[in-house]
């Protein structure tokens, strides 16, 4: 009896070692670096301060966590978690703030628009490494989410060559 019992046991280890993938790895990924963060966030930043607006900036990361954040001075307090929301929103949907934004509209039942965190407002691009999304961008305060997703725009077109 005992003997067919460990019979058992060896012949479930067995069958469970051949079910184990034979070569499983370690999932490999980009994420942004500070440095880059740093520049795109100070990049949009002087943007559109030198158009005269008073903007906050948000870098958020491949899981939507906030890597900078600056409120530039004089900007609306809101703005803050504005360019947060946006940032989050462009990484999350891994597409312009603006586009989740035209969603909304032309569908307004969309429930993903109750999300903590998610903002159906133009002013935020995702930030790609090739075909991967890695992080988002958003800018809040300038006067018109089209100006300030150019802002967005002028910061990923500088640090475009270490992204990919």
């Amino acid at each position: 009896m005992k003997s067919k019992i460990l019979a058992s046991f060896a012949a479930a280890g067995a069958l469970i070692a051949t079910l184990a993938p034979a070569h499983a790895e370690l999932v490999t990924q980009k994420t942004l670096s500070t440095p880059i963060a740093l520049a795109i966030a100070q990049t949009a930043y002087d943007a559109c301060y030198q158009q005269g607006y008073r903007i906050s900036v948000t870098v958020v990361g491949e899981q939507g966590q906030i890597l900078i954040a600056i409120r530039g001075d004089g900007a609306s307090p809101h703005t803050f978690e504005n360019s947060h929301r946006k940032a989050y929103t462009s990484r999350t949907f891994r597409t312009p703030s603006g586009e989740f934004a035209q969603r909304v509209k032309d569908n307004p039942t969309t429930s993903a628009v109750h999300l903590a965190n998610v903002i159906a407002a133009q002013g935020a691009l995702p930030i790609k490494a090739g075909d991967v999304v890695i992080g988002g961008v958003g800018v809040s305060g300038a006067p018109g989410g089209d100006k300030d997703e150019a802002c967005a725009k002028a910061a990923l077109d500088k640090v475009a060559d270490q992204l990919k």
